[in-house]
């Protein structure tokens, strides 16, 4: 039977003021997660690799079953995942529309300040406008630890992802995405990778991330306007943990990249800045931090507000915070228009 995280109403609560569990409105105490047992891994014991892999992204399958199908994945090696080439989709060059039109700020806090959300952090999407897009590239999935740890062994960077206890990470999650890691070792990975294949590994911008996640239409959300849980792994879908690249098919973008909501943050090349004839928000982050990294997709561990392909977003030092990252390249350097 599939437990039900029953979550604490957050209003008016100052979220960076509360523990970890507080803030994510569960109790101190035990709750059991959706898919804590994965029973269906005898459903996927013996599976040949490749057949795995058409499993963990088939959106006729249960959640449970995706979910064990690509922890077996993890265990035999992850077809899909190639840290040296890494499957890039094609953004074709467009106008995007990104932001949030002033006249949606009220309705959009209203919705989320059950979680603690302040106005101020949607005013920070405002005001909507346009900007011309060129071609290029973003990776089908986050960067996962399997793929981290490459670049942990081949540099000795030594910045280790602050969730890998003991500087290991879990065999069982080689191809969930890496988290806990600085704006700083995203950007020295993304480096690392373009040196070791000649290509012009980056980050993506702040723009590219919206237009990738949200299409040509401004969606506010990579598969529509609607919040959906079987959609993407935040909180409302009750897992309290990572998930396999690719195991919620259904939060598809657009272009084909997947878990572009939930999962985990995804630091973007972009600094916080007021978008043009807006003002700078003085938030929590950014008396904090000063000049931010912008994060863009909601997490695992927080709720669906930060999800929503507008929300801006960055790394609030604590551990709530899930910061990963995705990788993005130029059309021209990788030879695809």
């Amino acid at each position: 039977m599939t437990s039900h995280i029953a979550h604490t109403n957050l209003v008016d609560a100052d979220i960076n003021s509360l523990t970890d569990r507080a803030a994510m409105g569960l109790p101190e105490g035990y709750v059991e997660p959706r898919a804590e047992r994965l029973a269906h891994f005898a459903q996927v014991a013996g599976v040949p690799p490749a057949r795995l892999a058409d499993l963990v992204e088939d959106a006729a399958l249960p959640l449970e079953h995706r979910l064990a199908a690509g922890t077996a994945l993890a265990l035999v090696g992850d077809p899909r995942i190639d840290w040296e080439a890494p499957e890039m989709l094609p953004v074709p060059a467009g106008r995007a529309l990104l932001g949030t039109p002033d006249s949606e700020v009220d309705a959009l806090h209203a919705d989320s300040a059950q979680f603690g959300v302040q106005r101020s952090w949607v005013a920070k999407e405002c005001p909507r406008h346009t900007l011309p897009i060129a071609a290029f590239n973003i990776a089908k999935y986050p960067v996962t630890n399997g793929e981290f740890a490459v670049f942990l062994k081949d540099t000795g960077h030594p910045e280790l992802p602050s969730n890998w206890n003991y500087g290991r990470f879990d065999p069982a999650a080689a191809n969930h995405p890496v988290y806990t890691v600085t704006a700083e070792s995203a950007d020295a990975y993304a480096h690392w990778l373009g040196r070791r294949t000649g290509r012009r590994f980056r980050l993506p911008t702040e723009q590219e991330w919206e237009y990738a996640a949200a299409g040509p239409e401004g969606l506010r959300h990579p598969w529509g306007d609607t919040f959906s849980a079987q959609a993407a792994n935040t909180l409302e879908t009750g897992l309290l943990m990572t998930s396999p690249v690719g195991a919620f098919p259904e939060g598809r973008s657009w272009c084909g990249a997947l878990d572009m909501a939930g999962n985990v943050e995804e630091y973007t090349s972009s600094t916080y800045g007021p978008y043009p004839g807006g003002e700078i928000v003085h938030d929590d982050l950014y008396r904090r931090l000063g000049a931010y990294r912008i994060a863009r997709g909601g997490a695992f561990n927080r709720f669906r507000d930060l999800a929503r392909c507008q929300r801006r977003h960055g790394p609030y030092p604590r551990s709530l915070y899930a910061m990963g990252f995705r990788l993005a390249e130029d059309a021209q350097a990788s030879g695809k228009e």
